[in-house]
């Protein structure tokens, strides 16, 4: 259940939500999910986190404040009770009243207290009819850390003169009300002081973690050995050696954005470096798409992992639609044959990334890839659709697809792709086959004599 892995800082928090006449009120349910659902994982009550909700349009409503019944149960009780204002949009206004009133001692704020930090998340979907920077200033100057939340037509400077520094973290932006609830892990997550690090999965240990006080180690099952890394395990010292033709299938549409694209470049070739490339063992390929497909370069073509990261830095953003069938379509039919490298009887694997829903079908393209023995990963970010990330990852489904709602944090599932894309071998199965090798090299040699 949330908390019990995690334990919350004790925090005054306070959600500043827009319900102007541009909020529809479907969009308006959806915000209170959002709201809900970050509660839901907190440490709450009157000693640990209180949390208080400011609701504006034209004018500013307190819905409750940091001193009303802090139970999980009566808060998630008033959320569900807020309801719509439909005016104007004084963002600034909802700041100031933030500042002045919903975060002072009358209201139950505790911002005397050097142990407490005091939090605003701001979640709008227009331009201001009044002015936010000097307000959010104040605000900042007060002590208080501002998250902003800018969902569809929203002005993006705006978001970035109300939030605190650095903004990479503090400012959000969502297409549509409909994916914001994808924003809740996050916020989970920055509220989150980590009692055991094996618990919650934060680790990079490749098969044991063990918990230490404040950290962990890493340790391998029977059969494997820990290698110098201190991370990974390797199965019966000097086994063979396992080969990989391995194609990432990379969306390059316009909602990724040019500053995201170099990220996801990045976490490409932080998967590169945990590979031996050689004609071997592992082989890479890059595919971009949008609304074509472009093979960046094929299986083989590069023999070592300088070269593979030099070619992933230099592709370029296509920066166009969204046509992941098409695209899974090229993986099976082009991607993994003999013309573009591909090895016979290596295993295939292939990690697809996208931002977005796909603009045509999958289905048929992702199920030819599963059933021609390809093994499947499938990486979701910001308004990627899960139900299509599922269909894309082979079985078991939930060891094969990954999402983030944000990019920044896609580093974290390269460390755990990393861990998975290996192809394991069997510590018993290893030692049978040395066994039988050297039993077949006694008799050749007893034959020979």
């Amino acid at each position: 259940p949330p908390g019990t892995l995690c334990r919350t800082k004790p925090t005054d928090l306070v959600f500043i939500i827009d319900s102007s006449r541009s909020v529809r009120p479907h969009e308006f349910e959806k915000i209170k999910v959002f709201v809900s659902r970050v509660i839901e994982a907190l440490d709450v009550g009157p000693n640990a986190t209180r949390v208080g909700v400011v609701n504006y349009a034209s004018a500013v409503r307190s819905e409750f404040s940091l001193q009303s019944p802090q139970s999980k149960a009566a808060l998630l009780r008033a959320v569900r009770g807020i309801q719509p204002l439909s005016t104007g949009t004084m963002t600034g206004l909802a700041i100031q009243f933030a500042v002045s009133r919903a975060f002072s001692a009358a209201e139950g704020g505790r911002g005397s207290a050097p142990n407490f930090k005091k939090v605003a998340i701001v979640v709008t979907d227009g331009r201001p009819q009044d002015g936010v920077q000097d307000v959010s200033a104040q605000a900042r100057a007060a002590g208080i850390e501002i998250f902003a939340i800018g969902v569809g037509r929203v002005d993006m400077g705006t978001l970035r003169q109300m939030a605190s520094e650095p903004l990479d973290e503090h400012v959000d932006y969502v297409e549509s009300y409909s994916v914001i609830e994808k924003l809740t892990h996050k916020f989970q997550e920055a509220f989150c002081v980590v009692s055991d690090l094996c618990a919650t999965g934060d680790h990079d240990c490749e098969q044991l973690c063990v918990s230490i006080p404040g950290a962990y180690r890493c340790a391998c099952r029977d059969g494997f050995s820990l290698n110098s890394d201190g991370r990974t395990c390797t199965a019966c010292n000097g086994g063979l050696g396992s080969a990989l033709d391995l194609v990432f299938l990379i969306d390059g549409s316009k909602s990724v954005r040019p500053e995201n694209f170099e990220l996801v470049k990045k976490f490409i070739n932080q998967i590169v470096d945990s590979l031996e490339v050689s004609d071997k063992q592992a082989q890479v390929g890059l595919v971009q798409y949008s609304s074509s497909v472009r093979q960046e370069f094929p299986l083989g073509q590069f023999k070592s992992k300088k070269d593979i990261k030099a070619a992933v830095k230099k592709m370029s953003y296509m920066e166009k639609g969204t046509m992941t069938g098409q695209a899974l379509k090229y993986l099976v039919d082009s991607s993994f044959s003999a013309i573009n490298g591909a090895r016979p009887g290596v295993p295939k694997v292939g990690i697809v990334f996208t931002d977005g829903r796909s603009q045509d079908y999958i289905s048929d393209a992702a199920k030819k890839a599963k059933d021609s023995g390809f093994r499947m990963f499938a990486v979701g970010v910001g308004n990627a659709v899960e139900d299509e990330l599922r269909e894309i990852a082979s079985e078991p489904v939930a060891e094969h697809y990954f999402y983030t709602a944000d990019f920044r944090t896609i580093s974290k599932i390269g460390k755990k792709l990393q861990m998975k894309i290996c192809v394991e071998e069997d510590p018993c199965e290893c030692k049978s086959i040395v066994k039988f090798q050297t039993k077949v090299e006694e008799l050749i040699t007893s034959l020979q004599q």
